[in-house]
């Protein structure tokens, strides 16, 4: 039989996660590399023509749909993209005028290569944001912003949780 889980102490262990999950964020974030790019990202966005493109697969997906609703509303034109349907047709959406904001953990994603280098044929500017400092989406991203690993909150560190905020 299974052992209950005593909820109160799932939780503080859940935020005690986040928690240190987002002072590692913080630590990177004022390092030399991540804060230049950081700087140079936004720098691109507030001065963009265009429209902010989000782009991403599974959960990278998720959280991509919602920064491009949360860019919305604060009113940068943003819209979301589905890496899968953008090989489809979807393409065709992205003008040379607009930032490409791409999302995959391992910047590896299969999905994510047509973007990529439709974004280089016609000089689409990228940011990516991604966990591997040499991956493809990292290597090709004007601003590649590498976020360091941190432990899930999920007790068996599977299910994307702190790596999701």
């Amino acid at each position: 039989m299974k052992k209950p889980v005593d909820p109160l102490s799932s939780v503080n262990e859940a935020l005690s996660r986040f928690q240190s999950g987002l002072g590692e964020l913080q630590k990177a974030v004022t390092g030399p590399d991540l804060s230049a790019a950081v700087a140079g990202a936004a720098d691109l966005i507030f001065n963009m023509k265009g429209r902010l493109i989000l782009s991403g697969i599974g959960k990278s997906g998720h959280v991509a749909r919602k920064l491009a609703a949360t860019f919305a509303s604060t009113g940068t034109p943003a819209f979301f993209v589905h890496a899968s349907e953008a090989s489809h047709g979807d393409l065709g959406m992205i003008q040379s005028d607009d930032v490409l904001l791409l999302l995959s953990w391992s910047g590896e994603t299969k999905e994510m290569a047509d973007i990529i280098a439709y974004g280089i044929r016609f000089d689409v500017p990228i940011i990516g944001i991604t966990g591997r400092t040499g991956s493809t989406l990292a290597s090709k991203s004007r601003y590649p912003l590498v976020l360091p690993k941190a432990a899930e909150a999920c007790p068996h560190n599977l299910a994307p949780t702190t790596s999701t905020l």
